[in-house]
């Protein structure tokens, strides 16, 4: 069972890895500034979700030292700052993006 949860920890983790690698090169290339701040957006919600499985997948791999329990610590704190800041920003642009549809 643990086993199963470390392949599927690391299969997110690299689906959202390339995830954030995919927004941020589109993000850059879009002219629109709304289009890019939804993209930054998505793209910070897959940062923070990386880093939150990247401390799970250490609590599940390496034994609970002070040093990694700190290190772990430290991920969930900065992947759920990531994940609210990415939340917050994309119901922002998604706002902005629908009012200025309207005529």
């Amino acid at each position: 069972m643990v086993l199963t949860i470390k392949y599927v920890l690391f299969i997110l983790l690299v689906v959202c890895m390339l995830g954030a690698a995919w927004f941020s090169l589109s993000s850059r290339r879009a002219q629109d500034p709304l289009d890019q701040g939804l993209k930054r957006s998505l793209m910070n919600i897959l940062l923070g979700a990386m880093l939150v499985t990247l401390a799970l997948m250490a609590m599940f791999l390496f034994p609970g030292s002070t040093v990694n329990v700190l290190v772990e610590t430290v991920f969930l704190v900065i992947g759920a700052f990531n994940l609210f800041s990415g939340l917050r920003s994309y119901g922002y642009y998604s706002r902005m993006r629908s009012g200025s549809r309207r005529p």
